[in-house]
């Protein structure tokens, strides 16, 4: 009797292991490449209960969600022979899990692979100025080719950007030279076009104040009153050169 009711709790467990075992429960963000016998069971499955067969069927399991990954710093030199470390930051997703899981082994790594090798040949082809410069064109170009090449696994690329630039300490020092020198070089063109505009002012309150003698004596008169409003002890009054010539030597009554 005890044998009995053993062998009956035996085969209930084995049965509710079996059912158990049967099925798989998927969220909503994931799907299942169902195989069976080694062949793709039709199209991926989820979410939700998907029923399996044991020992028949084998389930891999794919998540949709956006994938965030580091892509591992990168030695490169530049276009004009600059060595600099970068490193970048890929967003991707799964819109084919039959592909991702069928034609690529371990499609994430195999996709970060892709983009150090892309990253580093594409930014070889550029110089350093472009690379601190016109680094959302060479953004954009670096995921446009990593999306080519990653289509067929079913990866779609969402975002693939440079993150860091590390540029050598003597470079550094040579960029912090040639822009001070280019600041300077700015400072004395624009104290250049400033004296030059200044000039031609004064040129042309020249030519005014030579057609209308009066003017003269109207501004000297105005800077004298400014000299005295300061508090100074010495006030230099100037003289016409033409009141001069009426102290000159007295003329000879016999002349």
């Amino acid at each position: 009797m005890y044998l009995i009711v053993f062998a009956l709790l035996i085969i209930a467990a084995l049965v509710a292991w079996w059912v158990w075992s049967s099925f798989l429960v998927l969220n909503e963000y994931e799907r299942a490449v169902v195989f069976r016998l080694g062949h793709i069971r039709g199209e991926p499955k989820g979410p939700g209960p998907v029923l399996l067969l044991p020992f028949v069927d084998r389930a891999e399991r794919v998540d949709l969600r956006t994938i965030s990954l580091t892509v591992p710093s990168q030695e490169v030199i530049t276009k004009d022979n600059v060595p600099v470390r970068v490193n970048a930051f890929a967003h991707f997703n799964v819109v084919d899990a039959t592909a991702a899981v069928t034609r690529v082994q371990h499609y994430k790594e195999a996709t970060v692979q892709f983009a150090q090798t892309t990253l580093r040949s594409t930014l070889g082809q550029h110089q350093l100025d472009e690379l601190l410069t016109d680094r959302e064109e060479i953004n954009a170009k670096i995921q446009r080719l990593v999306d080519e090449q990653t289509a067929p696994w079913g990866i779609k690329i969402d975002v693939i950007e440079i993150r860091d630039v590390e540029i050598p300490n003597a470079m550094q020092r040579a960029m912090a030279r040639q822009a001070e020198a280019e600041r300077e070089r700015r400072a004395k063109v624009i104290s250049a076009q400033g004296e030059f505009e200044a000039s031609a002012k004064l040129s042309e309150a020249a030519a005014v104040l030579a057609a209308e003698p009066i003017s003269v004596q109207l501004r000297y008169l105005q800077t004298l009153i400014e000299m005295s409003s300061e508090r100074t002890s010495t006030i230099v009054v100037p003289i016409p050169v033409e009141l001069l010539h009426h102290f000159g030597k007295p003329k000879d009554p016999e002349a």
